[in-house]
């Protein structure tokens, strides 16, 4: 560590040299209090285990995941050890840390808090960007300016949601999906056009290393429910079994990203000539798919973990929390979607289709097919068969890439 790091003069990241991609530990701390909203997420739906919370959990994700990555790209272009730029960061931790307490009662009595919250964040980072880029890269604070604008109008539709309990989901969708469709139209906005794609060129290592850790808070997350529930638990064989499978599906999906994904996507990105449109597409985008299949196979994970046999919950609760349909549901639509997010992630960085991904994602719609005739704990285990088959079948089209082209290691580490 450098004594210097605190002292950072100018507000911009370098374009060049190891400061320009280098993730700070100030970023680092920043995360730490998205680990307790993904926390309170995945608490939500373990708590109230039906298809309007697993709709609400889905939506709070997707706006969380913006708030998130949103904060990414700007630390790309400012400098995180500047003190202005930390003292943005500390503001976003604080009304990110309230808006995650109200995250339980979000489509309740804590929706304006929520809302509030969320715009204020929103809202403020782009205005904080406006000014700290306006004299040095103009071009990029009207960037922000047209961000502003679509944040606004969401921000219209947030808090509009949270004045109308009625119609709170409806509008809360629309803005979610407003906001969605903004980096696809590179946030055209009346008068002043679209932002030029040359605008979002970025730092390719800095945004493939903060999305690489945005899934290790999320897998992390997965570990801690698992560990706190099965010290919950009587311990049993069938406990044992549901603790050793929760663990299995985290070192698996860990392997799927990281066992040579994320290197090749990272040497794409950094080798690339326009980094905006692939940060847009694999790390703003997809991302997002990857982010939910961890989060919805910890929620899985935890109801096996409760009712590894499928039994019924006390009476009162609705459908029993531990029905084989709901959390085989969980179990193979999450696995599916992380299948499915890895796929696309694959493609969108010059590897092919991986074909092992989209065929396990067929073979977990099979096994939802037969739950009727398998226990919760027999479907989270042969979920990670799937699991495990496609994570050999990605290390053997691996070690056969490299064979064939033993001189191109980043078509090596992307291929698979």
């Amino acid at each position: 560590m450098t004594l210097g790091r605190a002292s950072v003069r100018s507000v911009l990241r370098p374009t060049s040299g190891r400061e320009s991609h280098r993730v700070t530990f100030v970023e680092l701390f920043f995360d730490l209090v998205f680990v307790f909203a993904i926390t309170q997420l995945s608490h939500s739906l373990i708590t109230h285990p039906d298809l309007p919370t697993l709709g609400e959990t889905l939506l709070l994700t997707v706006a969380l995941w913006w708030m998130w990555i949103n904060t990414a790209w700007v630390t790309n272009w400012l400098h995180p050890d500047h003190p202005m730029v930390r003292g943005l960061l500390f503001a976003i931790m604080l009304f990110a840390l309230v808006l995650a307490t109200a995250i339980p009662e979000a489509f309740g009595d804590k929706a304006l808090v929520f809302a509030g919250c969320y715009v204020i964040i929103e809202l403020g980072r782009s205005v904080f960007a406006i000014v700290a880029l306006r004299r040095d890269s103009p071009t990029n604070a009207m960037n922000f300016v047209r961000i502003g604008t679509w944040i606004a109008v969401c921000g219209v539709l947030w808090i509009a949601g949270a004045l109308l309990p009625e119609q709170r989901i409806l509008l809360w969708v629309a803005a979610v999906a407003l906001y969605s469709a903004g980096p696809i139209t590179r946030f055209w906005t009346p008068g002043i056009g679209a932002t030029p794609l040359e605008v979002w060129r970025i730092s390719g290592e800095h945004i493939a290393e903060r999305a690489a850790l945005a899934l290790i808070i999320v897998l992390g997350e997965s570990i801690i429910v698992t560990g706190t529930a099965f010290g919950e638990t009587s311990v049993g064989i069938e406990s044992a079994s549901a603790f050793g499978a929760a663990f299995a599906s985290t070192i698996l999906m860990w392997l799927l990203y990281f066992n040579h994904r994320e290197q090749g996507a990272s040497e794409y990105i950094a080798g690339a000539r326009e980094t905006g449109p692939i940060a847009r597409l694999s790390y703003t985008y997809i991302h997002v798919l990857l982010v939910i299949g961890i989060l919805l196979t910890a929620v899985a994970d935890e109801l096996v973990l409760l009712h590894p046999l499928g039994e019924h919950g006390a009476e009162g609760h609705g459908e029993a929390i531990g029905s084989t349909p709901w959390v085989a549901g969980l179990i193979c639509g999450a696995s599916a979607i992380y299948l499915l997010g890895n796929a696309l992630f694959t493609r969108s960085v010059g590897g092919p289709w991986a074909l092992s991904h989209l065929l396990g994602v067929l073979a977990l719609i099979l096994l939802f097919a037969f739950h009727p005739l398998l226990a919760p704990l027999a479907v989270n285990w042969l979920s990670n068969l799937v699991l495990l088959v496609v994570v050999l079948a990605d290390h053997l089209a691996y070690r056969m890439s490299r064979h064939a082209a033993p001189g191109d290691e980043q078509s090596v580490r992307v291929a698979p």
